[in-house]
């Protein structure tokens, strides 16, 4: 298997992840348990299951990380439009994220499909 760390769409989710952590630092202390939790865990998850998957001795396996990882940018997509609406980030801020995140899925998906050749 390859190494991560020289995965382009490994590097885009782990840049996500910072962008997420920093943002979310700005939220409501009552949100720290609950969405601001939500969102950290499920940005750090599509990093995290791309590392894992590609530790994996088996394309099989590996696609099933990046499966993983693929839910996880759903889940964060939609705690993204949660924040928006309500009003935890601004409309910029939301539309640079969401982008990122659709960038990350798209990637995902296609390597999915490689993967599963």
């Amino acid at each position: 298997m390859q190494n991560y760390k020289d995965l382009l769409v490994w590097k885009k989710a782990h840049q996500l992840t910072l962008e997420i952590y920093k943002t979310v630092s700005t939220y409501p202390k009552e949100e720290i348990y609950s969405l601001v939790s939500q969102l950290k865990r499920a940005s750090s998850s599509i990093a995290t299951n791309i590392a894992e998957g590609t530790g994996r001795f088996s394309q099989k396996d590996l696609a099933h990380f990046l499966q993983i990882a693929l839910g996880s940018s759903h889940e964060v997509e939609y705690l993204l439009l949660l924040s928006k609406d309500l009003g935890f980030i601004n409309n910029e801020l939301y539309i640079q994220l969401e982008k990122n995140i659709n960038e990350i899925k798209a990637m995902l998906i296609s390597l999915i499909k490689k993967v599963r050749l």
